[in-house]
């Protein structure tokens, strides 16, 4: 077990290494345009020149890749061209308020697909089964930003029982939550139900399983003893990769609430051409991306002890 974390680390770390070297020749290969993009378009040649040579562009590549990285190490990203502070004080309370978002998140969602796919796994082809598959087809077909337009005009102009944005300008309220976190659970729950459900109903059609239940095991040990462990495999993956999608992929809904979280903070880093805070967002995503499925190649043998991966 320890041999086989020590490699999964070791290809985390590897991972990291490699897409760090990809994003520096990508986006800092050309030193010109750091300095344009640091220093504007109208800034003069010669001011470009003092701030490439006070920074050191003027080294080796390797060089300039080795103190990029050892910054990166330490936490030192450098200063935000558009909050004109350094990126570490823009970048850690944004990604601890998309944390809070998806801790809510996931908390909800979780358990509800899971219990809705194992039921509908249980009962393969009957109503109920039919019914929560449809919804789960329905509710991930409507893409975020449709969702988020109509649980506004329900809850906020029509009832007028949640506040349209979640800025949290006067601090942390509950209320400005529900709406960002319903949107996100209504259109993730789906795809965990689903896999859950395909998952289950494969694993009660093995032979153990039918072998239990003709053995006149009780069918509820049957299921919580044997059966869900193994169809809880599959939605693992899927729940670990929505760590993934969760990070990045909630600029529409943070965008839309006004939500001053990671999303947005990466949206607003591209629209304003800030490449530290740019950087620094691909790094953390990455490193969230690689080890949360490093998490999830360790807990496959958790779950199956017959997985092992070298």
């Amino acid at each position: 077990m320890l041999i086989m974390i020590s490699k999964r680390i070791g290809f985390m770390v590897l991972t990291m290494l490699v897409v760090s070297i990809l994003l520096f020749l990508l986006l800092e290969y050309s030193p010109g345009n750091v300095a344009v993009k640091v220093l504007g378009p109208y800034s003069s040649e010669e001011a470009r020149q003092l701030w490439l040579e006070r920074h050191g562009y003027f080294e080796p590549l390797w060089w300039r890749y080795g103190s990029w990285l050892g910054n990166f190490i330490n936490g030192e990203f450098g200063d935000s061209v558009r909050f004109r502070v350094p990126v570490s004080e823009v970048l850690w309370p944004r990604l601890w308020n998309t944390a809070i978002l998806g801790f809510w998140t996931f908390a909800i969602m979780i358990p509800l697909s899971l219990i809705l796919g194992v039921l509908a796994g249980m009962r393969e082809g009957s109503r109920l089964d039919r019914i929560i598959s449809v919804g789960s087809i329905i509710t991930t077909s409507v893409p975020e930003f449709a969702s988020t337009v109509l649980l506004s005009a329900i809850f906020v102009f029509g009832l007028k029982w949640l506040p349209g944005t979640s800025s949290m300008t006067s601090g942390f309220e509950v209320k400005q939550m529900i709406l960002p976190v319903m949107v996100l659970i209504i259109y993730d729950f789906g795809y965990v139900a689903r896999m859950t459900r395909a998952s289950m109903a494969e694993v009660m059609t093995t032979h153990y399983i039918r072998t239990a239940i003709l053995k006149g095991l009780p069918y509820r040990q049957v299921i919580m003893k044997h059966a869900l462990r193994n169809a809880l495999i599959a939605p693992f993956t899927v729940i670990m990769l929505q760590i993934n999608w969760l990070l990045s992929g909630v600029i529409v809904v943070e965008f839309f609430f006004a939500y001053k979280g990671f999303g947005a903070l990466l949206l607003e880093a591209s629209l304003n051409q800030d490449i530290f805070v740019i950087e620094a967002c691909a790094m953390v995503a990455v490193f969230v991306a690689v080890a949360s499925q490093t998490i999830a190649d360790i807990g496959y043998t958790y779950l199956n002890p017959r997985i092992r991966f070298t």
